[in-house]
Formats: C-alpha cells, structure tokens, sequence
C-alpha cells in the first residue's frame, strides 16, 4: 500500500527530504542516543553530505537535530545561532567511509558532562534514516519506534531480563538486536518498542550490576 508520505515526501524545512530532513532525524537519534543536547560534537561528512550538503542544509539540518528540533521546525533556519544560544560548540569534517557506505553518511562523534557516543547513520531517502554503528558496535535503528539502548557486560539472561522488563508492562516489543566485542565481555542491545519506555524501566535496569548505561531514544519524527 503507497501512503501518503510516500507521494508527497515529509513536510520539512528545507530543499531536499535526504539532505535536510533526513539529516535533521540522524541530528536527533544521535542525541537521543546520547541521552540530551551535546557540548560538543564533531560531525564527519561522507559522500554526498559532504560534497553538497552545506547548499542542500544539511549542516543546519544536522545542527538542529542535535538541539531537538523535528525536520519542520522553523528553527532549523537559524540552527547556528540556535546552537551558540545553547551552548552547543560543532565543528564539522569530512570523511572517507569508504565505497560501501551510502553517499548521505555521517559520523556523529557527540560529548556532554557525563557521556559520549559515537554514532553513524545514513540518510537513506525520502526523510529515512538507517543508525548502523555505535561506539562501534553494529545496529540497525531507523528512528520509527521508540528505542531502549542498553550497554551492558556480556552476561548470560541480560537479553531476557530487558526483554522481560516490558513484558510484565504488557510493551510489545518489535525487535531485538545484539552486538558485543567477546564472550563476557561488552555487549549492546537495542530494543525497538510500540509504547514510549517509561521511567521505572530505567530505574529497574540500573538495578542490576552487568549494566554499563542505559538510553531512551524516542520515537523520531518525520518518518
């Protein structure tokens, strides 16, 4: 079934679905990943971002995702001037991810007091993003349900234990994924929900020793 975002693309700020609205969606997964607006971000551009992306505003696009803003906020326009308001410092590069990744890529490298992640995404088309690393660790996050992401130390029943979390709150859980450096060593998960994760989920995980941190992405919007 084609719907209508299909035909008419999102409604955005911005000349191009891939370059503005997409970029703006990769701005707020890697804040949500992060856990709030960054300090500092250092945001590596490949391909096509980079070769066209400051035109298409991609660099402004990126900028307001980071501070929050959805792919329609008129604040996108002034995301600079928003940033330095916010405390936000940037800078941004480029990059050579190679002849396999896809040519809207970036590599959001993201600081604040108490974290720092590394995420890189892609926009894929039509205001869609596919989130495929962080901190190294291979994922496949598109934004379009709300995201628990989980790192925790390798350990037999974590995966059950999260998962079980949502059952006895009656969450449908849409998928499962899991990455990890070695057997007992560092493990990340993401669990991509129907619900928004409440904050007692949190707290219960924080419970439990195996776990390094925790992290509620809401469910992005624009896709």
């Amino acid at each position: 079934m084609v719907s209508l975002f299909d035909i008419l693309g999102p409604v955005m700020i911005g000349p191009s679905s891939s370059h503005t609205a997409g970029a703006c969606r990769l701005g707020l997964m890697g804040r949500g990943i992060l856990g709030g607006t960054p300090a500092h971000a250092a945001i590596k551009l490949h391909g096509s971002f980079a070769a066209t992306g400051e035109g298409h505003g991609t660099h402004r696009a990126l900028i307001g995702g980071l501070l929050g803003f959805a792919p329609d906020d008129l604040r996108l326009r002034s995301a600079y001037q928003e940033a330095e308001g916010a405390g936000l410092q940037y800078r941004f590069e480029e990059i050579d991810l190679g002849d396999d990744a896809h040519p809207n890529s970036a590599v959001l490298q993201l600081e604040k007091a108490d974290a720092t992640v590394e995420v890189t995404g892609a926009s894929i088309g039509g205001g869609s993003i596919l989130v495929t690393g962080i901190d190294g660790f291979h994922v496949e996050l598109g934004g379009d349900y709300h995201t628990l992401v989980v790192l925790a130390r390798d350990e037999p029943g974590t995966m059950a234990t999260i998962a079980g979390l949502f059952a006895r709150r009656g969450v449908n859980v849409a998928t499962i994924r899991a990455d990890r450096t070695g057997r007992r060593k560092d493990a990340l998960m993401t669990l991509e929900v129907d619900e928004r994760i409440a904050d007692d989920v949190i707290a219960e995980l924080r419970q439990y020793d195996w776990l390094r941190w925790a992290r509620r992405v809401p469910k992005i919007a624009g896709g």
